[in-house]
């Protein structure tokens, strides 16, 4: 199937995680029919990936910082945009009642059939094809969360500091960018005064800014830097 980049060894998964409840009743077929049981392995194998990929690339932060993060990428609204985005709703085998009442777009049949892919992933490919589908559609922006919403936002800060002691703006520019589309990484300096402050890196760009200005700020923490760049 295109749309999860995965070419399907056995359709038949592919089915089953696409198969409503409505649907199976309204043929008189058996519970285990639904995609109920994939969106049960969907979920644990989503939660898997998310936390492994939080403790591999942030170490430095707490339990209960990642847990904030974990809780939101895995969350129902997350997981209802992104099936929105990938426009799962008309992909779904569901019952002509349940679609004619917007089943297609019911925010809890949308997240639960993007666990059941994630679950018909797994068992079709294996672990490494379930991963890059989460990394790919869903992990995406967890760079950005971490730096935006439990950081402090040290680009705002940076550029507020210097421009209050009469310095021109942060220059960010892009040091060097690796990676294939889906696993890009950038490494980002900041200079003030052409002077350079800070190095970070990250996923995106916005990650590795917010890296830079945090070393940026630290630096500033030091009067001979800040005396050296108003030329005093």
């Amino acid at each position: 199937m295109e749309l999860l980049n995965h070419q399907f060894n056995n359709l038949g998964i592919l089915q089953h995680a696409l198969r409503h409840r409505s649907v199976v009743l309204e043929n008189g077929g058996s519970y285990d029919q639904s995609n109920e049981t994939l969106e049960f392995l969907g979920d644990a194998v989503l939660g898997l990936v998310v936390v492994e990929h939080l403790f591999r690339e942030f170490p430095d932060k707490t339990e209960g910082d990642l847990s904030k993060v974990k809780s939101h990428v895995v969350s129902g609204k997350v997981l209802q945009e992104i099936a929105r985005n990938m426009n799962l709703g008309s992909y779904i085998l569901m019952s002509r009642n349940e679609a004619k009442n917007g089943g297609r777009d019911r925010s809890s049949i949308l997240e639960d059939t993007l666990e059941a892919i994630i679950g018909a992933l797994y068992l079709d490919g294996g672990l490494e094809v379930a991963r890059d589908f989460i990394h790919n559609r869903i992990i995406s922006d967890i760079d950005d969360l971490i730096a935006g919403k439990l950081d402090r936002n040290y680009k705002s800060q940076l550029l507020e500091y210097v421009q209050g002691i009469g310095l021109s703006s942060p220059v960010y520019n892009v040091i060097s960018e690796e990676g294939p589309d889906h696993k890009k990484r950038f490494e980002i300096e900041v200079r003030v005064q052409n002077k350079p402050l800070g190095i970070g890196s990250g996923r995106s760009k916005k990650a590795a800014q917010q890296q830079a200005a945090r070393e940026a700020v630290k630096h500033l923490d030091d009067s001979d830097d800040i005396m050296s760049m108003q030329g005093i």
